[in-house]
This record gives structure tokens, sequence and C-alpha cells, in this order.
């Protein structure tokens, strides 16, 4: 089996530094920073998407906004992250039963690259696809459907495991299974409205449904 896993918020929480520079690039553009809550939704969509409200949808404005995010991000950011408790024992559960494993994320590579190359379990990722730094859009159709043919591998034959719509939507247009994760930065709600074929609330219970 192909498990394709997301990263923010499914293998790692990336919640402060994700945070940290968002808050820094609005302060670079004098913005004042939404509350916090708000601010953990920005985990996962596009920054893009996230930006442009805030910045009266000037695009001038959101690819500065981009710029000062990225200043801060590959100084401190990314290694402002913590591992969800359970996921390298879940990574050596599906090694030991032979499946593949790769990461599509709605992260930048230059920025993901870094952070898996660190995990204890990065090795365990034989492909990394990241949407282009330039594209305003998550991608995750798209960059399922390139490691289903990177891997020659049948949907039927392989799973796109996340905590939010997007990596259900994604796993939904290319035929595949999605797995839905509730200790990331989605709500089951959410995820159930996708479609996703099942949901686990623990790495264990996804370990269990991956190796069943």
């Amino acid at each position: 089996m192909l498990c394709l896993f997301d990263l923010d918020g499914t293998l790692i929480d990336s919640e402060h530094g994700i945070t940290a520079c968002v808050k820094h690039a609005l302060a670079r553009l004098d913005v004042p920073a939404p509350p916090h809550e708000e601010l953990r939704r920005w985990i996962g969509p596009p920054l893009r998407h996230s930006f442009a409200p805030l910045l009266d949808h000037d695009a001038a404005r959101i690819e500065a906004a981009i710029e000062y995010y990225h200043e801060r991000f590959d100084t401190h950011g990314w290694r402002e992250h913590a591992i969800y408790p359970g996921i390298e024992t879940l990574i050596e559960r599906l090694l030991g039963a032979g499946h593949q494993l790769a990461v599509v994320t709605s992260k930048p590579q230059r920025h993901a690259a870094p952070i898996i190359a660190h995990l204890p379990f990065g090795d365990a990722f034989l492909r990394l696809y990241g949407p282009h730094p330039d594209s305003p859009h998550s991608e995750k159709a798209t960059m399922i459907a390139a490691a289903l043919a990177d891997f020659d591998c049948k949907p039927a034959d392989a799973m796109m495991i996340g905590d939010r719509h997007f990596d259900i939507d994604g796993a939904v247009a290319n035929h595949v299974r999605g797995i839905g994760v509730l200790w990331g930065f989605g709500s089951r709600a959410e995820l159930e409205q996708a479609g996703a074929s099942a949901i686990a609330a623990t790495p264990d219970e996804l370990a269990g449904l991956l190796t069943a």
C-alpha cells in the first residue's frame, strides 16, 4: 500500500512556527494579527488564500507578506514544531508491514524538506510532494496524482492521510481512500463532509486502519 501523509497537523504540530511567521509578516506590513484561534485555521490552506482578505486582496501586498513569512520561516519557523506522540511508532509499524510512504504537503518543498530531513523517521519517506512556491493553490489533487504516477500505483492501492478537508478533497479527486485524523487542525465534521473513508482519533487507531 502507498501511504501518502500530510505534514502539518498530521505528522507534526507546527502551530507555533506557522502562527509566529504569520504574525511576523503582518507586523512588517503594519497590519494587526487576527486572534490566535483564527490563526490556527491558517494551518493547511495556502498562505496567499489566508493573507488575501487581511490585505484587501492587493496582489503586491500579498506577495510582500509571503516574502516576510519566508524570511522568518527560513531562520526560525522550520524548527518550531513537535512530532505528535505515537507518530514515530506508527511509521515503524507501517514500514514493518511493507508499506511505501511519501509526504504530500501544502508547504513549499524548500520549507518541508529540511523539516522531514530532521525527523527521526524522515528516511521512511521515499518522496516529498509540495506545491510550487508561487502557486496560490494547495494542489493536493495534482500532487496525489503525481505520486500515483511516480509509484506506478493504482488508486485502490493508495491512501491519503491528513487532518484537513484539502487532504480528503485531493484523495476523492483521485479515487484514493482519504483517511482523516483528529489530532491536527481540522474537525470530524469537516473531514466527514469532505468524504473521508475513515477517521482516526489517535496514531494507534490509524495504524490499525492502515495495517488491517
